[in-house]
């Protein structure tokens, strides 16, 4: 990819991509694309480029790159991202005495003045041979006398250090508190909440920096940040916010989770900047953890989990929310969870209205145990479904986590995406990053082969999911794709032959014909290379370009 001016565009300047693949629903067979003011205006063939390039500050040769929409991640955390990006990354041990040599060098590459306190992430103790998380006594073994907060894969449990435990007093007084087992419930939270206390403003950004950097060079342009009281502190929530503001990179669309009840408490979200009370505000927490609230027991433990919202409570949100003019929305995964979540949200459509419910656009956050009930709800009351294809891909599949957790049957229910989109429920794609990592044409490519065939959704809508649903899920329907008008959000990718790829044979092979005017995407077939990103660009500026490109 050649450039005949500088390399990084300006949000004011006007652009000439061609020679390449487009992927626009403007022209399916594009190979050319102009930017101005910082949107798209005008997409096309080769031949008609010709009228523009005199008459533009730049040309960019893509020498046959396919550009697409950027991709929006609808769900991540972005200071804890980039904290498992350059701290202690544990989601590579491949058993506990791997990963307790991993927090001894760690602790021991780090110098103990004025008491650090060490963060870690990604430990799961299903992968390991002695199919136990550490103890307390071990955590201290590795690193004696430190500060060490190491929370689960999936963020909902945590085991620490002695040293941690005395930062929070009265911690063995809270619910979720075990003396030598994972923390879960407010005890974690307390724990989590001191830990991430000692983080000062330069590591805290950055963390923010890393993270955002990490997105733009997977051709990421927006990210949907899900904090909350239980999750980050408001220091964190808006300093991220000012940081993108401030700084090149992926926007970013702040969501704060907090039950509110009046004006008052939607005007304190807003004046956070936070684009609504959603996001993790917790109807229940998961499965990995047993602690999402399920309609009947765990295979693998005598509970049913921990549900934290009823009905009654959620609608009064969703009631409070769509009087103020913000978005609702909640975190809920298991059956039990996701049942309430509907019931509250009908309760408040019964109260409002439903037209006027579904102008919202609520959202739940995860939405795995959906029976066609739910589905149907979800439906019914407009709610988006921000879901996470790349929990499949990790534990999904008859030997995977959700088949311990839930058995077989259960399982093979988990995560139906294609159900949810025959019933017209909008889909927004996210990562729960650094719950899963970053990773937009892996989260296509996990919901386009779903372990469960019968989940299974064509690449196209995958992608579609994962761009355009990102921005409805915040109200945007004129963002997200490649047309005349739309915000200037693009990557520009190396990859192989374009290809259409559905779960029904009979729909590829007459999408590929080219009078179905179908465009194509990437091979995403498992086993073969996913596309490498050669450029972001936001609003009109470039944010990331891959070295020696």
């Amino acid at each position: 990819m050649n450039r005949r001016t500088a390399p990084r565009g300006e949000p004011g300047r006007t652009v000439l991509l061609r020679r390449g693949e487009v992927h626009s629903p403007a022209d399916p067979f594009a190979t050319a694309m102009v930017v101005e003011r910082g949107h798209v205006a005008w997409v096309g063939s080769e031949g008609a480029a010709d009228s523009f390039a005199t008459g533009v500050d730049e040309v960019v040769d893509l020498d046959g790159a396919l550009v697409t929409p950027a991709f929006t991640d609808a769900h991540t955390h972005l200071t804890g991202t980039g904290l498992a990006l350059t701290g202690l990354d544990l989601s590579g041990a491949g058993s506990l005495p791997e990963a307790l040599a991993l927090v001894r060098a760690h602790h021991e590459a780090r110098s103990p003045a004025h008491g650090e306190v060490l963060l870690g992430h990604g430990w799961d103790c299903d992968n390991w041979p002695e199919r136990r998380p550490p103890s307390r006594a071990e955590l201290d073994g590795a690193a004696p006398g430190r500060p060490l907060y190491l929370p689960r894969i999936d963020e909902h449990s945590a085991v620490v250090t002695t040293a941690l435990l005395d930062l929070v007093p009265a911690v063995s007084t809270l619910p979720g508190y075990h003396p030598d087992a994972p923390l879960t419930d407010a005890a974690h939270h307390a724990v989590r909440e001191a830990a991430h206390g000692a983080l000062g403003p330069r590591q805290r950004a950055e963390a923010q920096r890393a993270a955002r950097l990490r997105a733009a060079s997977l051709g990421i342009g927006t990210l949907h940040e899900c904090a909350g009281p239980d999750i980050s502190s408001e220091e964190d929530f808006t300093a991220l916010l000012a940081l993108a503001d401030a700084e090149p990179g992926p926007r970013v669309h702040g969501y704060w989770a907090e039950l509110i009840s009046d004006e008052k408490g939607a005007r304190r979200v807003r004046e956070l900047g936070a684009w609504g009370a959603a996001g993790d505000l917790f109807a229940d927490g998961s499965l990995g953890s047993h602690t999402a609230a399920l309609r009947a027991p765990y295979a693998d433990a005598a509970h049913t989990g921990a549900a934290r919202l009823d009905a009654a409570a959620i609608a009064a949100h969703v009631t409070a929310c769509t009087e103020a003019g913000i978005q609702a929305g909640f975190h809920a995964i298991g059956d039990a969870a996701v049942d309430a979540v509907v019931e509250g949200v009908r309760r408040a459509a019964e109260r409002l209205g439903t037209a006027r419910v579904r102008a919202a656009r609520h959202r739940v956050e995860h939405a795995e145990m959906l029976t066609p009930d739910t589905v149907a709800g979800f439906a019914e009351l407009g709610l988006t479904a921000s879901v996470q294809p790349a929990f499949d891909a990790a534990w999904g599949g008859a030997d995977g986590m959700y088949a311990t957790r839930l058995g077989a049957e259960r399982a093979a229910t988990l995560n139906p995406y294609a159900a949810l989109l025959r019933a017209g429920v909008p889909l927004a794609f996210g990562s729960d990053s650094p719950v899963t990592p970053l990773d937009p044409w892996g989260t296509v490519r996990a919901a386009a082969f779903h372990r469960t065939p019968a989940h299974r959704i064509s690449v196209r809508a995958a992608f579609t999911a994962h761009t355009r649903g990102g921005w409805r899920a915040v109200g945007r329907d004129d963002a997200g794709t490649l047309v005349p008008g739309a915000p200037a959000d693009y990557a520009v990718w190396r990859t192989g032959e374009l290809v259409v790829q559905a779960p029904d044979d009979r729909v590829a092979r007459w999408s590929t014909d080219p009078r179905s005017g179908t465009p194509g995407l990437p091979d995403l077939t498992p086993g073969r290379p996913l596309p490498v990103c050669l450029r972001t660009v936001v609003s009109g500026q470039t944010v990331f370009v891959r070295p020696n490109e």
